[in-house]
């Protein structure tokens, strides 16, 4: 929706009708440009501007002082986003396919999703020490991308793990 000269995702929202007075809407939206978080309240009936966006399925190609490199799978047509546009941008690998959401009207992109998992390996990590296995124990391993993460004492270097690219947590360790 556009609001304030800004174009929003609506987050949450809650319907309320009290005993007396007029219903309302408490949301929380969340602007594509800037990922500023805010709270508003319309009363009933208040009218909305919607804003028709798009899915395109885009392939990253490579990264450099531009910012993300990708080609559009349909038109193969190259084009470059800006680094704060994707949140946790470390995980893409070369190749990897991804959606960004385009403003129709104005064909600019608004922000841009990761797959939610990703399989990567682990390029780096200490040995796992035998006999530190009493509690749920975690060590820092660095994976292909670059990016760091928290995974469990038994994983080896050389592995590959799938890993959560919402919450930068390892899931699971795959054959």
């Amino acid at each position: 929706m556009e609001y304030n000269n800004d174009t929003f995702v609506v987050v949450e929202f809650q319907h309320v009708k009290p005993g007396k007075g007029n219903a309302f809407v408490r949301t929380r939206l969340k602007s594509l440009t800037s990922g500023k978080v805010l709270e508003n309240t319309f009363v009933a009936g208040h009218t909305i501007n919607e804003v028709r966006v798009e899915r395109r399925k885009v392939q990253f190609l490579y990264k450099d002082d531009m910012g993300f490199n990708f080609m559009n799978s349909e038109t193969f047509e190259q084009e470059a986003l800006d680094e704060k546009m994707l949140e946790n941008g470390e995980f893409l690998q070369e190749g990897m396919e991804i959606e960004v959401l385009y403003h129709a009207a104005k064909n600019i992109p608004l922000t841009a999703e990761l797959p939610a998992h990703i399989v990567a390996e682990v390029t780096y990590t200490e040995p796992g020490v035998r006999g530190n296995t009493a509690t749920n124990a975690m060590k820092m391993a660095t994976i292909e991308t670059g990016s760091e993460i928290k995974v469990p004492l038994f994983i080896e270097q050389g592995e590959k793990i799938r890993v959560d690219t919402r919450t930068r947590e390892y899931v699971e360790r795959v054959k």
